[in-house]
């Protein structure tokens, strides 16, 4: 039975200042918590059903967990962030920070996002990468938490492929010898006519307002992507996934 201090730990990390005090975020439904299992992060509580404690074969892995709790669906759907969480739940401790790569090795393009608020969007985002093989994002420090719910499952498991790093995006770009490539929405050279590098920075800016005026001057290459219809923007996410498609088609 998940006791009331569990219950009431998993309720406080739905918010980033509970988070940040006790070192620990969630991780919510059974694809998710199936991949999570099986890489290095370390669980510290898991509340699940007996369906998905059957459907997993490592009893091993089960048994490293401190707390293991066994419920109904009815009381992890009442606990969990989102309704259809009806097989599992995961406390799970932050990894420690770093600092993000440098020098940046040949033939890699690292991701920096500046002011990207929506979670929706850098969970998105952070799977598009995963899926272009990019390893690593370095994010403005007003960018939203890696570890809000919402960017964990937009993600569907990425994040615990691609490192996230939060610093200061000028100190970033200042140590930057390679290029510097940013999307704009009318300015720049056409995405499908840019001569990428064969490693670099893709610098994409907030929903709202686009890269921040301090942080074009280190810009060295600035990329759109051309308009067609009568849309008064796209997506950040939709952006960075057809700038991604363009770079990885010409340099692979």
């Amino acid at each position: 039975m998940v006791t009331k201090r569990t219950l009431k730990l998993v309720k406080s990390l739905q918010l980033k200042k509970y988070r940040k005090k006790y070192n620990l975020f969630l991780v919510e439904g059974g694809k998710v918590v199936t991949e999570l299992l099986a890489s290095e992060h370390k669980i510290q509580t898991l509340v699940a059903t007996q369906v998905f404690i059957d459907s997993w074969e490592d009893s091993k892995k089960l048994d490293q967990i401190p707390e293991v709790y066994l419920t109904d669906e009815k009381t992890l759907s009442a606990i969990s962030h989102f309704r259809s969480n009806n097989t599992v739940l995961a406390v799970v401790s932050m990894p420690e920070s770093s600092a993000p790569p440098f020098p940046i090795p040949a033939d890699t393009y690292v991701l920096a996002l500046d002011n990207v608020k929506d979670p929706g969007n850098l969970g998105t985002i952070i799977r598009i990468a995963d899926w272009y093989g990019i390893k690593h994002i370095v994010c403005s420090p007003e960018t939203t938490d890696l570890y809000n719910p919402k960017v964990i499952s937009a993600s569907m498991g990425s994040f615990l492929r691609v490192r996230l790093y939060y610093t200061e995006l000028v100190s970033f770009l200042e140590q930057a010898e390679g290029e510097v490539y940013a999307a704009f929405v009318k300015e720049g050279t056409d995405v499908h006519h840019t001569q990428f590098g064969t490693s670099g920075i893709i610098l994409m800016g907030s929903e709202s307002h686009g890269i921040r005026p301090h942080l074009e001057e280190y810009v060295t290459c600035k990329i759109n992507i051309p308009q067609y219809g009568d849309a008064e923007s796209l997506n950040v996410s939709v952006s960075t996934g057809i700038i991604c498609d363009n770079l990885l088609r010409i340099i692979k």
